[in-house]
């Protein structure tokens, strides 16, 4: 039995069911696709980010280089164009500083919402690739 800590609903940030991000490459706190989370996840992986590279160079900037390749990790990179769970507060401080990547609401765990108001995630909104 997992010592983790119990998976909180899959709930998104507009009521719905949880829907998933990405599966290629696989995404997620669970990495299960989906912006899933529980009390263990400290950096809240629950915005599902339709990255740019404007955000991505942000994050980098900010200490959390998401493009280079972690084979190590089985991490693969990211590139713009790419959709990813990434921490509600990189998101907020990306959003602070006129970065924003786009966000997908019905991936977007509800967890986000105790960093990231509802408004902010709605003028970024794009909707959920098919």
């Amino acid at each position: 039995m997992s010592n983790r800590p119990k998976m909180f609903e899959s709930i998104n940030v507009v009521g719905g069911p949880l829907m998933g991000c990405s599966h290629s490459p696989r995404t997620g706190w669970y990495r299960d696709g989906c912006c899933n989370t529980d009390a263990s996840d400290r950096g809240s992986h629950t915005v599902c980010a339709q990255l740019t590279t404007e955000f991505l160079e942000h994050l980098r900037d900010r200490g959390n280089d998401l493009m280079t390749p972690r084979p190590e990790h089985e991490f693969p990179g990211l590139k713009a164009g790419d959709q990813w769970c990434v921490c509600a507060a990189s998101w907020m401080d990306a959003y602070e500083a006129g970065v924003a990547c786009p966000v997908v609401m019905e991936s977007t765990h509800a967890v986000a919402l105790e960093l990231v108001p509802l408004s902010a995630l709605f003028e970024h909104a794009v909707a959920q690739e098919a």
